[in-house]
């Protein structure tokens, strides 16, 4: 019989892929990769039996899938294309309480950042899309028209009831910047409740860890994307990481390099060339705290992300030939 040393190895960030190195399911950590959310959702078990293990992550998978029906702006059917149907006519609806806690965590993070997280960015988000696409810029007319479509004080929530109303016609909420994270939070719930703790879930290069795996002090994480001599490789279990950026994904229009990611307040593509990575008890709060903390850019997303209690993270900006790296005052983390 042959035996094999599994060294597991991630290189995490948004914008490139994560990938194991030196992997094989003949022994655990057996991997499970399903489409969702428009990305990869892999997790790795380390599980004695494989059959148990496929199937509690057929399970987590399922759960996956079932926050896509709510969440998602490309599903006619879903919760949040519901409520962009409804939107501007006056009339507060009922939503789900899964729709309904990230809705909270999403306006609150919005209050926090001053808008520069903000879910009602659909609008820009659709139109920026497009811009990439044909690689020009949106005219000014198509931005100042979606302006008047976005703003996160636009979401009336009545906590009582949990109904919620978008006061504006045709606001489109995109919970992009949050949804895999609690995606996965909703995930390692389940798996735990099916005695499965030693785990790591990725959702499209955000990371929920659980357990460590037999006979390892941790889930070894490599902070990485763009590459920095002093960025660490960290021993890490239950907590969760997550990579904003723009160093790989981005579009020159004009001479000017642009971002995937948008500021919602402009609704035009980041310039400033960066990264962060967010190291938090949850996904939900790595995931939409590593988006907000990028449109701030460095001085103040680090200013922002210092008074996070049990939040550590480590900032890039490429500035003409440098790359700086500034951490948060509690990113001393053993590598």
């Amino acid at each position: 019989m042959l035996f094999f040393r599994l060294i597991l190895f991630y290189s995490i960030s948004r914008s490139l892929p994560v990938f194991l190195c030196a992997q094989t399911n003949v022994i655990p950590p057996y991997r499970f990769t399903e489409k969702c959310m428009g990305t990869d959702f892999t997790i790795l078990i380390d599980h004695k039996n494989f059959d148990f293990a496929q199937k509690v992550a057929t399970g987590a998978f399922r759960k996956a899938n079932q926050l896509n029906k709510i969440f998602s702006d490309y599903d006619s059917s879903s919760e949040n294309s519901r409520l962009f149907e409804n939107s501007g006519n006056g009339i507060f609806q009922k939503v789900s309480d899964e729709f309904y806690r990230v809705l909270i965590a999403s306006q609150r993070l919005s209050r926090e950042t001053n808008g520069a997280f903000d879910i009602t960015v659909g609008p820009h988000s659709r139109l920026w899309r497009i811009a990439r696409f044909r690689k020009s810029l949106p005219d000014q007319e198509s931005l100042l028209l979606n302006a008047k479509r976005v703003g996160w004080q636009n979401i009336i929530i009545n906590p009582e009831t949990k109904k919620v109303k978008l006061t504006l016609e045709n606001m489109v909420l995109d919970f992009g910047g949050i949804a895999k994270g609690y995606a996965a939070d909703v995930m390692l719930d389940f798996l735990k409740s099916q005695n499965t703790n030693r785990v790591l879930i990725d959702v499209g290069g955000d990371l929920l860890l659980g357990d460590p795996p037999t006979d390892k002090t941790g889930w070894n994480i490599k902070i990485g994307g763009k590459k920095h001599l002093e960025l660490p490789t960290l021993s890490l279990s239950n907590i969760a990481v997550a990579t904003s950026g723009d160093f790989e994904q981005f579009v020159i229009m004009e001479g000017k390099k642009y971002s995937h990611l948008i500021n919602p307040k402009t609704g035009i593509g980041l310039t400033n060339r960066a990264q962060v990575t967010v190291i938090a008890p949850t996904a939900i709060e790595a995931d939409s705290l590593a988006s907000a903390s990028l449109v701030l850019g460095r001085k103040n997303g680090i200013k922002f992300l210092n008074t996070k209690k049990n939040v550590s993270a480590f900032f890039l900006e490429e500035i003409g030939n440098k790359t700086i790296l500034e951490r948060t005052e509690s990113s001393e983390l053993n590598n």
